[in-house]
């Protein structure tokens, strides 16, 4: 279609628009405007060109005559950069977070303390189902990725550690600040839609200026696609058999000849006094594993949402919700261990990452 018809049919749709919303009730207007917005975007992609051949006709390269402006078609140009991602390579990030804090536990370090003194008969258990485990944990080793592998992935992805990166490789540098302010932005949501609510007295609010959707969606967007730079290669098989050799070393740690050896009631007491006597020093481990947690759900909802700009917030806030919880929960627990303790808070850091504020921030990455 040409240009000139093309024009048409915005201008007449949007007077259109224009006329008719506000004839309409709230609950018919809300119920509508999506689906005025999606025809209007299906009529001009129909009345666009997706093929190259007006450039030869706009310069006589097509074998006919010079056509003008008005008899050519009018382009078809798609921004699918948001869609652009692999959603497999950012859920195997978002394992591979579960799977450094757990690193960060200490919980690798543990299985290997006890396989040694196992071997030196330093443990006092025979025949249960934590020697059986111990004997054959070489087995459920990862046959491909060690521990070396595994800094290089957290290096690679997060820009944690201090393991020198491959040459060539993509390193993820500004993650840990892109994952802070996404947590600061999608907590300042919530926060300012309560606010909303109790200012108004209604839960059905035609408009929220309070909560800043933008910023969710800008940041959203950066982190999913610098984590789908980064996470290319071999972190979604790593994550697959590391997160495999995990989910040994968790049933092998519940053993009860295990916890019983150390006076244990749970796993995670067998981690802290490990930790306590062999290790140096137990970890931040109810933290740690708030972090895992929350963290790993946030990566996995950025992995699933193209954070489109039209949707409606109504839709937003309902799908946003249960993260929302996560996202509390994730900055609560990030702001009692050694490296968050400099956490300026969620008003300030959202202030200096839009460069509202001087204050320089201290955040280190986790």
């Amino acid at each position: 279609m040409a240009y000139e018809s093309n024009d048409v049919i915005k201008r007449l749709f949007q007077r259109f628009f224009r006329d008719e919303l506000p004839n309409l009730s709230p609950a018919e207007r809300a119920a509508f405007e999506a689906q005025f917005e999606d025809r209007f975007e299906d009529l001009v992609q129909r009345a666009s060109s997706p093929s190259p051949t007006s450039f030869g006709d706009l310069t006589g390269l097509s074998g006919g005559p010079i056509k003008g402006f008005e008899q050519l078609a009018y382009p078809l140009l798609r921004n699918d950069f948001d869609e652009s991602v692999i959603p497999s390579q950012l859920h195997a990030a978002a394992e591979l977070y579960y799977i450094y804090q757990m690193e960060r536990m200490k919980v690798f370090q543990v299985v290997n303390v006890l396989r040694r003194m196992f071997q030196l008969g330093q443990m006092r258990i025979q025949r249960g189902p934590g020697a059986r485990g111990l004997y054959i944990l070489e087995k459920w080793t990862p046959i491909r990725y060690a521990r070396r592998d595994r800094l290089i992935a957290y290096r690679r992805a997060f820009n944690y550690g201090t393991v020198a990166t491959p040459a060539g490789a993509v390193t993820n540098r500004n993650f840990h600040f892109q994952l802070v302010a996404f947590m600061s932005a999608l907590a300042q949501y919530f926060r300012d839609l309560t606010i909303g609510l109790v200012i108004r007295g209604s839960n059905a609010l035609d408009e929220r200026p309070f909560a800043p959707l933008a910023t969710i969606q800008r940041v959203g967007t950066d982190l999913r696609f610098a984590l789908d730079r980064a996470s290319y290669g071999n972190i979604l098989a790593l994550t697959t058999e590391v997160g495999q050799y995990l989910q040994q070393i968790f049933e092998l740690l519940d053993a009860p000849d295990i916890k019983k050896a150390f006076d244990a009631n749970t796993k995670w007491d067998v981690i802290e006094v490990v930790s306590q006597r062999h290790l140096g020093g137990a970890a931040d481990l109810s933290q740690r594993a708030k972090l895992a947690e929350s963290g790993r759900r946030i990566l996995q909802y950025i992995a699933d949402n193209d954070f489109r700009t039209t949707i409606d917030p109504v839709v937003f806030q309902a799908d946003a919700k249960a993260v929302g919880m996560h996202a509390e929960a994730w900055i609560a627990a990030y702001r009692t261990t050694p490296e968050g303790r400099r956490f300026p808070g969620v008003t300030e850091h959202l202030r200096w990452m839009a460069g509202l504020s001087t204050r320089q921030s201290m955040m280190v990455p986790a």
